[in-house]
């Protein structure tokens, strides 16, 4: 979470612009981002999320899934990104085997979790990523994304945790036998930061 507090301290006027499944182009500055986040993450703690759980996301690369990240990682849960490129049977075993709390879900992507609907985790729950005006028909009990985030406010005192705490968790797609997942530490993900921007000219 200090790499986004970091963000909103330096760079205030910048931030995040991406399509929405609504159909609309969402902007916001990184101080906006991390209110949001926030906000999210005591929406999660709500919700039950405590630390070590993972919460899958199912979903593409927007603001909604840049908030997730560090939501969830930044409370010491596991950010468990889902491909959707996965076939049914791939996803399922995935979804069984990290035995996720929550699923978080793009729009445009709800009919795969409609396939897995009748058989997810136990006590696993889905979140649609949109506004309430945009919450689909469902055959599954969904909660709205937007709805979470504007019932909480934006006072948090994050955990301190290792630096080896599990951040991420990805699987592999499944070509020799059933896929296999890999647990990124919060280490890993500062020294990749780091990395990235290391040959950058405004960072010097």
């Amino acid at each position: 979470i200090d790499i986004l507090s970091f963000a909103a301290e330096a760079f205030p006027d910048q931030g995040i612009t991406s399509v929405r499944d609504e159909g609309d182009v969402s902007v916001a500055t990184y101080p906006q981002v991390l209110n949001r986040v926030c906000r999210l993450a005591n929406a999660l703690r709500s919700l039950g999320v405590a630390p070590g759980d993972r919460i899958a996301t199912l979903a593409w690369n927007g603001q909604r899934h840049f908030e997730l990240y560090y939501a969830i990682a930044g409370l010491g849960a596991v950010c468990h990104t889902v491909n959707p490129r996965l076939p049914a049977e791939q996803m399922h075993y995935i979804l069984h085997h990290a035995q996720d709390r929550l699923i978080f879900v793009d729009l445009s992507l709800v009919p795969l979790i409609e396939a897995l609907a009748h058989d997810l985790p136990e006590g696993c729950r889905v979140v649609v990523m949109c506004d309430a005006g945009h919450m689909p028909d469902t055959s599954f009990d969904a909660l709205c994304y937007e709805t979470l985030i504007e019932a909480e406010g934006a006072e948090i005192e994050w955990p301190d945790f290792p630096e080896t705490t599990a951040a991420g968790l990805c699987y592999t797609s499944g070509t020799t036998g059933n896929p296999k997942g890999a647990l990124y530490s919060h280490r890993s993900v500062v020294l990749h930061a780091l990395m990235v921007v290391a040959g950058h000219p405004r960072s010097l």
